[in-house]
């Protein structure tokens, strides 16, 4: 039988669902959209959480609604208690990104047909061996009160021609699924498969092995039972309608398909290698370091180009910072154990276009932007990092644990995540006071734990009150600004009341549009709504106080002076996303955005800054469509095909229902899909203003504007500053000369003053030159401290002192500046004591740098190191004899 290549055997898994009349969905994307719990997609059941907790009925895809589904999901475990990171690249089967082949029943079959489809496909369909599988079961549990799966167990009996010996019991850790701590729960049971050789299966029984982390002996497809409801009060309830929820790990199967022992044997994984390998000269296979090396850099490159696709590039928060750490390790080993020294994770980008191309498009469409984003990241860490690691191996010489707040340089200074730092320092046996790293970090913003800025779930707050039975809700803002309306449902939140209505006109906060406000009129009563925010399709309304439950009914209206700025911004938005793409390029894609009363700001994919050219150009294009007065086509109910067809533009990722609305000005200038409030024609807009822009993270630019009357303000404010300027300059023709012409001369008078600087510190250097210190009678100590030097000016007396004093001397000067709370220190060392005595002046600098709270390097004969604390520079100074000493004894 020829061997299955890893397509064939996803489309295998995908046609055989489908025979069983799954519907086949697409993966979602693996940076989650609507879930604000979670970092990344980490299970193929993240897209159907609404379903399992009820919030939504079945799945609605092409325009039907079906309780089965199939798909590959791509998925990413690198934080958590999903933490693969570490493992991988040192074992052949763990993976930052990997996709989860399965199954899903809402509601629909259970126990029964999930068994035996699952035998059918691993047995009758893939050929594997029934003797060398294993099925786990759900064992029991005391404290839960729940039996042993019996009903588990009798199936794989009675559907399956599993050996009997073969299905074991296992306990709650190994064999029982829960969400979270409460929510949808259940019994599951796991397929595992023996691929040891016969002769030793022989003399131990693969049952001894299983949940042993055997690497031979592994777990291949996970069934799970959806059949509780965890309560807060950790009681167990039956839940009315029970699930199915299976996942196979792709790279497991394909591995065992196609009789390799390694996932990275597999052809999931030899294009990337046989690419890497070509780089680097290495054959993969002949060195275990450089095979882990490769391996790692395979495993990473996947996880960073879905991620950059779905919409989470390189930078400083959250999921970005997540994946700049996953791409700066293997940059990190490409370095130290293949010899990178310039970009080339960006060359694998078009390898996993290539080989993705039919079942993950994303990646070839945004090739281009993803490779960019890519190679810029490289460049920037490669510039830091071979000086990183200098510092690192000076940090660590001599020493059994690399301190806190050597840590925090490496990671402020140098780019260095902390899992970096710990991983080589692991592999030279050292350890790292992450306690102390952890206390600096929390001095200044914790840019690895921007997680907890992810959403609030605010209909889970505490149980709603519910006023009224009715279901139907209906949204009239695109059309009416006030409505008469009822009360189904309030609760509190913290402070505030959250409030349901029948009917509402105010917008709720979605799609990068800021929410509305305005009041409830209630008789006399008016009650102010200070926010709208949507939660799982739910418009919660945020008040101080509540209307009269009785009566319940009352008038709620929005603040329409505000929703007309507002709505002025996003139109803008949409005419300056299109003159963007005329401009940049069809590259450019929507990567977020906020709009609300005061400016606009878009986010978007483009790899160097905006020229000062290209915002003017911009800038022109949408204040000229503005001008043109173009109507706004509003669509609603747009079937999805017939968006696509009209070129509506979609943002890659984003989930989309069978029906849609269209926003249009001008068919041929931007039409795209919104929810958002606009304009009803671009005239009303008034005019476009950039005010800044800049970068968000790698590959992602970002532009803030205003419109309206925001726009008016600027101008005015402007206006007001030049005046300003005229008055101070008082008659001048050309202001722009006259500014100009003062820079010059504050220029000239700061070379002036900088020559008498130079001149003082000089006669300063001969000074301590003169009262040089002679340490042991071996070498001569020049040292002290030079009023107002910065760091510029000590380099300058460095090279100064060694030609003044050129053998065996050390020079140490130091600077402070109180009010900025820096302090800067520079040594030179003579030639012949490098020679002689082994003395390096960026070793004496880096000591002498920690004690100032900060470090340094440089050149052997001449090195500076800056700190934080100007006040320990007396105290460097008087500890400048023992270092050195220490230094030649």
């Amino acid at each position: 039988m020829p061997v299955k290549t890893s397509s064939q055997i996803r489309n295998e898994f995908l046609e055989f669902f489908a025979e069983k009349e799954h519907a086949i969905v697409d993966s979602a994307p693996v940076v989650p959209k609507d879930d604000p719990t979670l970092l990344f997609t980490n299970a193929g059941m993240n897209q159907f959480k609404p379903i399992f907790l009820g919030e939504e009925q079945s799945l609605k895809h092409n325009g039907k609604s079906w309780n089965r589904a199939a798909d590959t999901q791509k998925c990413i475990r690198v934080s958590g208690k999903h933490n693969d990171l570490e493992e991988v690249g040192h074992d052949t089967y763990h993976h930052t990104l990997f996709e989860m082949l399965g199954n899903w029943s809402f509601g629909d079959y259970f126990k029964k047909e999930a068994i035996a489809w699952a035998w059918e496909l691993l047995v009758e369909k893939w050929g594997m061996e029934p003797d060398r599988l294993y099925a786990t079961v759900f064992g029991g549990d005391e404290e839960d009160g729940l039996p042993v799966d019996e009903e588990a167990i009798e199936l794989w009996k009675s559907e399956t021609s599993i050996a009997h010996n073969h299905i074991l019991k296992f306990g709650k850790k190994d064999n029982f699924w829960e969400m979270g701590d409460t929510g949808p729960c259940g019994p599951c049971s796991e397929v595992h498969i023996d691929l040891r050789p016969d002769e030793e299966r022989k003399k131990q029984d693969g049952a001894e092995l299983v949940n042993m982390d055997d690497p031979r002996v592994m777990e291949i497809w996970n069934l799970v039972f959806i059949q509780f409801n965890r309560q807060p009060d950790g009681a167990l309830k039956t839940l009315p309608a029970q699930h199915v929820d299976t996942g196979m790990g792709f790279e497991r199967v394909c591995a065992v398909l196609q009789g390799k022992f390694s996932n990275y044997d597999s052809d999931v994984f030899t294009p990337l290698l046989d690419e890497i390998s070509k780089l680097a000269g290495v054959k993969y296979g002949q060195d275990e370091e450089k095979d882990i090396a490769m391996r790692v850099i395979a495993d990473h490159i996947r996880a960073v180009v879905f991620s950059i696709a779905d919409g989470a590039s390189p930078g400083n928060d959250g999921r970005g910072y997540v994946i700049r750490r996953i791409q700066r390790r293997a940059i990190r080993y490409g370095w130290d154990k293949l010899g990178f020294k310039e970009p080339f994770m960006f060359k694998l980008v078009n390898v996993l276009a290539d080989q993705f191309k039919e079942v993950f498009p994303e990646v070839v469409a945004q090739q281009e932007y993803i490779t960019n984003v890519v190679r810029a990241e490289e460049k920037s860490f490669l510039k830091t990092l071979g000086q990183g690691i200098d510092i690192f191996n000076e940090m660590i010489e001599g020493k059994k644990e690399l301190s806190g707040e050597d840590a925090f340089k490496l990671h402020d200074t140098y780019g260095f995540p902390i899992d970096l730092t710990q991983l080589m320092a692991r592999e030279q046996g050292i350890d790292v006071d992450e306690s102390g790293f952890n206390k600096h970090m929390q001095e200044q913003k914790d840019r690895a734990r921007a997680a907890g800025k992810f959403g609030v779930d605010y209909s889970n707050q505490i149980e709603k009150k519910k006023l009224s039975d009715i279901d139907d809700f209906e949204f009239v803002g695109y059309d009416e600004f006030q409505c008469e309306t009822q009360m189904v449902a309030h609760w509190k939140v913290r402070d505030q009341f959250a409030i349901i209505l029948n009917k509402t006109p105010f917008y709720a906060e979605s799609g990068g549009q800021v929410g509305d406000t305005g009041v409830f009129i209630d008789g006399d009563k008016v009650i102010e709504v200070i926010d709208v925010k949507k939660d799982k399709g739910e418009y919660i309304h945020f008040t101080n106080e509540l209307p009269d439950e009785k009566k319940n009914n009352f008038t709620a209206k929005i603040n329409l002076d505000r929703r007309l700025e507002i709505q002025k911004h996003h139109s803008a938005t949409h005419l300056a996303h299109a003159a963007l793409r005329d401009v940049l390029g069809d590259h450019v894609a929507q990567k977020g955005s906020l709009v609300n009363e005061h400016h606009l700001r878009f986010d978007f994919s483009h790899y160097e800054a905006m020229t000062q050219e290209q915002l003017d150009e911009v800038e022109a294009r949408v204040n000229e469509k503005i001008q043109e007065n173009i109507p706004l086509i509003e669509e609603r109910d747009v079937p999805i095909e017939e968006a696509r067809e009209k070129g509506a533009m979609m943002l890659f990722g984003e989930k989309y229902g069978d029906f849609v609305r269209v926003i249009t000005f001008d068919e041929d200038y931007s039409v795209e899909l919104c929810g958002g409030t606009h304009v009803g024609a671009t005239g009303e807009i008034g005019y476009f203003r950039f005010v800044h822009e800049s970068s968000v993270a790698a590959g992602i630019r970002r532009i803030e504007a205003v419109t309206g009357k925001a726009a008016d303000k600027l101008i005015r404010e402007e206006k007001h500053t030049v005046q300003n300027i005229k008055s101070a300059f008082g008659q001048t023709d050309d202001l722009v000369a006259s500014i100009h012409k003062l820079q010059e001369e504050k220029k000239a008078l700061e070379k002036e003053l900088e020559k008498l600087n130079l001149q003082n510190t000089g006669a300063r250097l001969d000074e301590l030159l003169q009262a040089s210190e002679s340490l042991n009678g071996s070498l001569s100590l020049v040292k002290g401290e030079i009023s107002g030097a910065d760091m510029g000016v000590l380099k300058q007396l460095g090279y100064d002192a060694l030609q003044k004093s050129p053998e065996n001397t050390v020079t140490v000067l130091g600077s402070k500046d109180e009010t900025e709370g820096k302090v800067f220190l520079m040594v030179a060392v003579t030639d012949d004591l490098i020679k002689d005595k082994g003395l390096k002046a960026g070793a004496l600098v880096g000591q002498l740098g920690r004690l100032v709270g900060g470090g340094g390097g440089g050149q052997p004969n001449l090195a500076t190191a800056g700190g934080r604390n100007p006040e320990k520079l007396d105290e460097a100074l008087e500890k400048v004899n023992d270092i050195v000493l220490e230094s030649i004894s």
